[in-house]
């Protein structure tokens, strides 16, 4: 029915001659249609369309026997449960297909009642609930958040080094000595704010103040103190030195908020992929949720791809330039490859890798949120190291595995029916013993004879295997001799 549903499918008056309309149940409200839309998306029958084909009496298929009537679905998911449910055959095929877009086409003219506009009217607005329905329910878990959430922190370290230095440069006119008794940003840049001009460091009352700022180190206090008796540094104006303190408590404020979204980043991390943050840190992690796009593509990818992640560039240039690939991308700030040796650090990039995927599949596709794979894989790798420094064997993975699943049903109290299921397998293996045990006493005489039968035979000639070798053997002697004469032929032509 292909080429004449797809001829007659834009004429309603030739369309209506191959579907006729059976049956329609509209909607009661659009909670009930957004309902449904998201259950057949899901590829679930909905008690709605249970009850419609119910009351159609769609006849249904015995078991064994080929059915006169098929269901034309046109979500094989969907048409699976249907069936599974009902007992109705379903179909889903191109034909069903084409008659499905000839309905959508001329569904005004089969329904009564219908005016133009009204069709498109609801498809719209179910479209545009069912959008937002999906935006709600965000099936990443949040990793949105970290993306945003890194990239702010990477662009504020950014800001926080350069006003940093701005602060150095302006500040370094007054106070030049500073710069190198505190090289730290965070410390310089409180410490400025607190002191402003150097001759307040004259007054008793201030140097408990430094101490706090410099975390309670007196001698560094002292130190500074007596650097600005003997500073070099010009004098600034009241005005001046009011616009490098506010500009200086600005980026104090700056580096405040850096910790806090640091904070944030970390209590995102641990809820999202809590064992990817195990392994490899939430920094290093986010960065690769971020450079992946989501938690689910990160899951997708391969192990290589995991490996070169951010290293594109390299890796384009040396693929045009026929040299050697990168062996390590965004994973190279983890501290596990800082610590391997020159020699390992593309092996141990690559275990990394490896130990990073599974642990964002198991982050991203399993139900229960946990972090002791990632703790087991972080321990692999640090066996791992140690393995290439000491050759000291580690474990294997499956073992490892194995311990980290008891230790999860442990915790979740299904020990004990895994024990109970050991258990049965155990007492069904000793069954099973016992019934070959029981079958080899009760053989009689005349079965004894029976092993004798069981010699492999050829299967070209149905003889014994000895046999058969002897006669190879046989032949290998004649090809050799064969071939001998052959060449003592070709000599005596020679």
């Amino acid at each position: 029915m292909l080429d004449e549903v797809q001829k007659n499918q834009t004429d309603f008056s030739l369309f209506s001659k191959l579907v006729k309309l059976k049956g329609f149940a509209p909607f009661l409200s659009a909670e009930s249609a957004l309902e449904n839309l998201n259950d057949v998306t899901e590829g679930i029958m909905n008690g709605t369309l249970k009850t419609f084909l119910e009351n159609q009496s769609v006849p249904t298929v015995k078991p064994g026997k080929k059915a006169k009537f098929a269901l034309g679905v046109s979500d094989p998911k969907l048409g699976g449960c249907v069936k599974e449910e009902l007992s109705i055959e379903c179909i889903s095929n191109e034909t069903v297909l084409e008659i499905m877009r000839g309905i959508r086409m001329h569904i005004g003219k089969f329904i009564a009642g219908l005016e133009e506009g009204d069709v498109e009217k609801a498809q719209v607005g179910l479209g545009h609930s069912y959008s937002r329905s999906k935006v709600k329910f965000n099936i990443h878990r949040s990793d949105n958040m970290i993306i945003q959430a890194i990239a702010i922190l990477d662009q504020i370290d950014k800001d926080i080094n350069t006003f940093a230095m701005r602060v150095k440069e302006w500040y370094g006119w007054h106070f030049p000595e500073l710069a190198k008794l505190i090289p730290e940003v965070k410390t310089y840049v409180s410490l400025v704010n607190h002191i402003k001009s150097k001759s307040n460091l004259k007054d008793e009352a201030n140097y408990d103040g430094i101490v706090e700022v410099l975390d309670r180190d007196e001698d560094l206090a002292k130190s500074v103190i007596q650097a600005s008796k003997i500073s070099m540094g010009a004098e600034l104006s009241a005005v001046d030195m009011v616009n490098v303190s506010s500009f200086a408590s600005r980026v104090v404020s700056l580096v405040e908020y850096r910790q806090k979204l640091t904070e944030y980043l970390q209590n995102r991390m641990n809820a999202v992929a809590p064992n990817l943050t195990a392994l490899i840190g939430e920094t290093v992690g986010a960065r690769l949720i971020s450079k992946a796009g989501s938690l689910t593509n990160l899951a997708k990818a391969p192990a290589s791809t995991v490996q070169i992640l951010g290293a594109e560039k390299a890796l384009f240039r040396a693929l045009k330039t026929k040299g050697n690939t990168p062996k390590y991308g965004l994973i190279y700030h983890s501290s596990f490859i800082g610590r391997a040796s020159a020699k390992n650090k593309g092996r141990i990039s690559r275990y990394l890798a490896n130990k990073c995927s599974i642990s964002s599949r198991i982050d991203c596709f399993s139900d229960e949120v946990t972090d002791e794979f990632g703790k087991k894989m972080r321990e692999q790798v640090e066996e791992r190291l140690e393995f290439f420094d000491s050759g000291k064997v580690p474990r294997k993975n499956v073992d490892v595995m194995k311990e980290v699943m008891d230790l999860v049903a442990g915790s979740n109290g299904t020990t004990g029916e895994a024990d109970g299921t050991k258990e049965e397998e155990k007492k069904k293996k000793k069954k099973k013993k016992k019934r070959k045990a029981d079958d080899a006493e009760g053989e009689t005489p005349a079965d004894e004879e029976k092993p004798k039968k069981k010699k492999k035979k050829d299967k070209a000639g149905d003889e014994p295997m000895e046999e058969e070798k002897k006669r190879k053997k046989k032949r290998k002697k004649s090809k050799d001799a064969d071939g001998k004469k052959k060449k003592k032929k070709k000599k005596q032509k020679d």
